[in-house]
This record gives C-alpha cells, structure tokens and sequence, in this order.
C-alpha cells in the first residue's frame, strides 16, 4: 500500500501534483481537512479495500489545522501505517508571478496584499516542510517537467524504500536552488563558454565533455565526489531519508555543471542507486 500526503505552498503545483498520481493509478483525494487524513488512512489500509496507492491533497490555511494534521501524523504512526509527505514549494518571487498573471486572490490575503499572504502562508508551513519526505521546487519546472519529476519518484514500488537522487544543474547567476541538499561548485573548472566554436554548445555536447573532462582538476573532483556519495548514500538510506537533491552549478548552468552532472549520473545509475537528472538553465 502506498500513501502519500501532498501539500505545499499555494500555487506551487498541488492539484498538478494530484492529476499526475492519478494519472498513475493513484486513488486521490484534494483538499482532505487534516482532522480525517487518520480516518481516510484506515479505509485505504484496510483488508479488501480494494485500494493499493492513495494519494490526498492538504491545504493548509490556519494555525488550528496545523495541530489537526500533526495529530493526524500521530495517530497514523501509531498505527504503523506507512505513509510519505510531498511538499510542493517555489520562491516567493514565482508565486507573485503566478498570482498575478491567474488574477486570484491568495487564500491568507483574499482583501490584502499577494506578497503578505504567502509570506504568511511560508510561515505556517515551515514544520510541515522540516518533517517532508519529498521536497520539489517547482520555481523553474514546466508542467511536464513536473510530471516527470513526479513519475520518477513515485510510478516504482522500490522507489519508496530507496532514496531517490535528483542531480540538478544550475547557474549561480540565476540563483542556486532553494531544495537542494547538497550543493557544489565547479566554477574552478576551466569554462568552456570562452572556447570559440563552444560558446552555443552545452554540456551535453561531446565537444564540450570532452574539454571538460580533458582538465585533470574535473577528474580528480568526480573521482571524489563519488566516493564521497558513495559513503553518504547508505547513511542518508539508514536515517529513513527519501529524497536527495544533488546541486551543481557553474556560472551560467550550460558546460562545466551539466557535464560533471552527467558524469556522475552514469557513475550511479551504474551503481544501481535511482537517480534521475534535471538541467535547469541550460537553455537559459
């Protein structure tokens, strides 16, 4: 049986969330209050219930729900039912932008500012995200990003019992990604953008890998980088950890970081560990 709680910022993607798990065959419910998630629990997990992955979206827009969900949590652990939080996030500068172009009002400010009801909102949620298995930033996803995002983590049965690793690349300029758990910085690598000939290439290019890995300073780093996850990994998993976000950037997100991200994909994909990568301004 796979449960999964969505929740998350407002218009971060929640009710996209929902369609797509439905999408896989997930039995789901939107805007559950907190105070039923425990009763909804006991239906779904019940002998013949006919169901084997649900999924309930919770909206939280008050300080009283946040101690019906908490209390709701408690008594599905005390049940030992199994279960998984995905918490929906973007910055606050792209829930403006969203806000704004739908013309709707947000749930804490419906006569006030957009910017104080999701300041409000972030505030109300920060136990919520501290306690999630998933975390997803959606700030720079497509819808069908998102989707896929989402497919990976969630379509396997064994994806709920391993950590799931996202490699994202990014351009520091751009700003570094607010889920990342893990950040690195190969700005020290010689950048291929002052290359002519690999000014418009990425480093998904062989051209631009090859340059890439020609630098000794690149090799030796993900020969280390791997080791190190390769020490971390199996801890993260022992401590009940689900999700791992790997961050690499360089200046603009094109040539050093996607190479050194694809590097290490391979290496541990190979390895067997789940992992999916995400080039989030390589196009920029």
């Amino acid at each position: 049986m796979k449960f999964i709680i969505v929740t998350g910022m407002s218009g971060a993607g929640k009710s996209a969330a929902l369609k797509f798990l439905e999408d896989i065959g997930y039995f789901c419910v939107d805007n559950l209050p907190p105070a039923l998630i425990s009763k909804f629990a006991e239906v779904c997990f019940r002998k013949g219930s006919g169901i084997e992955s649900a999924a309930l979206g919770i909206d939280i827009r008050g300080g009283k729900l946040f101690d019906e969900l908490f209390a709701s949590l408690a008594e599905i652990d005390t049940e030992r039912y199994d279960y998984r939080i995905m918490f929906l996030d973007a910055s606050d500068e792209t829930l403006l932008k969203r806000y704004k172009e739908t013309r709707r009002a947000h749930p804490l400010a419906k006569s006030g500012r957009i910017e104080e009801g999701v300041r409000r909102e972030r505030q109300l949620l920060v136990n919520v995200k501290d306690i999630a298995h998933y975390v997803i930033d959606t700030s720079y996803l497509l819808t069908r990003q998102l989707k896929e995002k989402i497919i990976d983590i969630f379509k396997d049965d064994e994806n709920l019992d391993n950590l799931m690793i996202t490699i994202l690349t990014f351009g520091f300029k751009h700003g570094a990604p607010a889920d990342a758990d893990l950040v690195f910085d190969v700005r020290f690598i010689p950048n291929p953008y002052y290359v002519e000939g690999l000014r418009e290439k990425t480093g998904n290019d062989k051209e631009v890998r090859d340059y890439v890995m020609a630098c000794e300073a690149s090799r030796v780093f993900l020969e280390k980088l791997i080791d190190m996850l390769e020490f971390l990994i199996p801890c993260y998993v022992s401590e009940g950890k689900s999700q791992l976000v790997i961050a690499i950037g360089c200046t603009g997100g094109r040539h050093r970081s996607v190479t050194i991200a694809g590097e290490l994909f391979y290496s541990l994909q190979k390895e067997g560990h789940p992992v999916i990568i995400e080039h989030r301004d390589t196009y920029k």
